[in-house]
């Protein structure tokens, strides 16, 4: 089983960047779609993005569309998601995941390995 473990995270002002990052230790990566989900104090778990095997499709939450960047380096094991304009409604705890299919899936259910989580805090 693949084995997903999230970095980068910290205390950041509004406004402000980060680059969030997760390394894989599965001999599969690039053969299954990879997204970012997030959990803030009190709410449930929200999709954030997704990205296909390939790299070439990508999906957004709404609410960062135009602000998040999600990409992947197959060739390291690695999956990326550049957050700019950065918001205190974005703090949460984000979690990578990896999903069972090769493309872009939105819902929660399609991904069968998640990370432990990284902390962002957005402070105004």
């Amino acid at each position: 089983q693949v084995q997903l473990v999230e970095s980068g995270g910290g205390l950041v002002q509004a406004g402000d960047s980060l680059r969030l990052s997760c390394a894989a230790s599965g001999r599969t990566f690039s053969t299954y779609a990879m997204g970012w989900f997030r959990q803030a104090p009190g709410k449930e778990r929200e999709f954030v993005a997704a990205i296909s095997a390939s790299g070439g499709s990508t999906d957004y939450a709404d609410s960062v569309k135009g602000r998040f960047t999600i990409s992947r380096d197959n060739a390291k094991n690695t999956l990326y998601l550049q957050m700019n304009s950065l918001k205190p409604e974005d703090t949460a705890v984000y979690y990578c995941a990896k999903s069972i299919f090769g493309y872009t899936v939105t819902h929660g259910s399609a991904f069968n390995s998640w990370g432990q989580g990284t902390q962002v805090t957005v402070s105004s």
